[in-house]
């Protein structure tokens, strides 16, 4: 049986756990940004009795959030149209059991759940505007979603140039 290789990608992955009340964050392996199983096995390596969320921004075309709950995963992936292009957008979809896009238009639309940080303070339809805005890149967007939930410094000191 010959194993597939998946092919490396640039972005980041990262992790925010909130416990007791304070975020932090910290780097995931860059293999979660090619698949979605490593993704998950990273996040259940933070021990932590508060919330997780894996933030992925893949290539500067589309980021996914990852929180694992006691009754699954929850997804979210800000453009459907991506799986045509990346195994983690595939790997998304199929785990959410909805149909490969059949050809790659304009169009970018969110699949997967919206309500996913609702309780973190960001409402569904805010989350949904900030990941169709096709002017803006995913760690844009992330950034703005890491602000509307209480953990943007702790985000950007992450992302800073090394």
């Amino acid at each position: 049986m010959a194993m597939t290789v998946r092919k490396a990608v640039a972005g980041f992955a990262m992790a925010a756990v909130l416990e007791d009340g304070k975020w932090r964050c910290s780097r995931l392996d860059s293999g979660a940004l090619v698949d979605l199983n490593t993704a998950i096995t990273e996040l259940s390596k933070i021990a932590t009795t508060g919330a997780v969320l894996a933030l992925l921004g893949v290539d500067d075309e589309f980021f996914v959030i990852i929180r694992p709950s006691p009754s699954g995963t929850e997804l979210l992936l800000s453009d459907a149209a991506a799986a045509l292009d990346y195994d983690i957008a595939a790997d998304v979809l199929d785990l959410l059991r909805v149909e490969m896009p059949e050809d790659e238009d304009d169009e970018v639309w969110p699949e997967g759940d919206l309500h996913i940080v609702q309780d973190f303070g960001l409402p569904s339809e805010e989350l949904e505007m900030i990941a169709s805005d096709i002017d803006l890149y995913p760690d844009e967007q992330l950034r703005m979603i890491a602000g509307r939930c209480g953990f943007v410094d702790e985000f950007d000191k992450l992302l800073e140039p090394i």
